[in-house]
This record gives C-alpha cells, structure tokens and sequence, in this order.
C-alpha cells in the first residue's frame, strides 16, 4: 500500500490515526479499538500513545502490517520494562 505520508494524523475528536493513501482512499484506526485488543501493560500503552500523538505514520504502519506485539516487547526489553 502506498501513504501519502503528508498526511497522517491523529484526530483527537474521533481517537482515530487517519491515513491518507495516494489513490484517495482514507484509513481510520480507532486507537482505542487496537489498544483494547491488545493485551498490554501500562508502560506499552505509553509507547503506543507516544507514536499516536508524534508519529501517526509509524503507527499507522505498525497496525496496518500487524506486528504490534513483537514491537511492544523490544520496546520494552529496550526500556527493561517486563511483560
């Protein structure tokens, strides 16, 4: 899939990362949504939160090709933090 990564934000009236793809089609991550499916600690939450709010695009990527869990877990053996 190809982003237009010019436009990638999180609006905060909907919790939603919204994604601009270069054919026109837009995509809405409910973040809250992905969040609740997830089974993670506090501390991962906070990473998730930090790449919503200063790098929509990364997190958009990180759902969109499905790897959240393996991100989370070398964030946080990164950070020392434990599961």
């Amino acid at each position: 899939m190809k982003y237009d990564e010019s436009i990638c934000k999180f609006n905060m009236d909907t919790g939603c990362v919204e994604l601009l793809l270069r054919d026109g089609r837009m995509i809405s991550i409910n973040c809250t949504g992905v969040e609740d499916t997830l089974d993670v600690t506090m501390a991962q939450r906070f990473e998730l939160d930090y790449l919503i709010y200063n790098d929509p695009l990364a997190y958009a990527e990180l759902i969109l090709n499905g790897e959240p869990e393996k991100y989370l877990r070398n964030v946080a053996g990164s950070h020392g933090l434990e599961d």
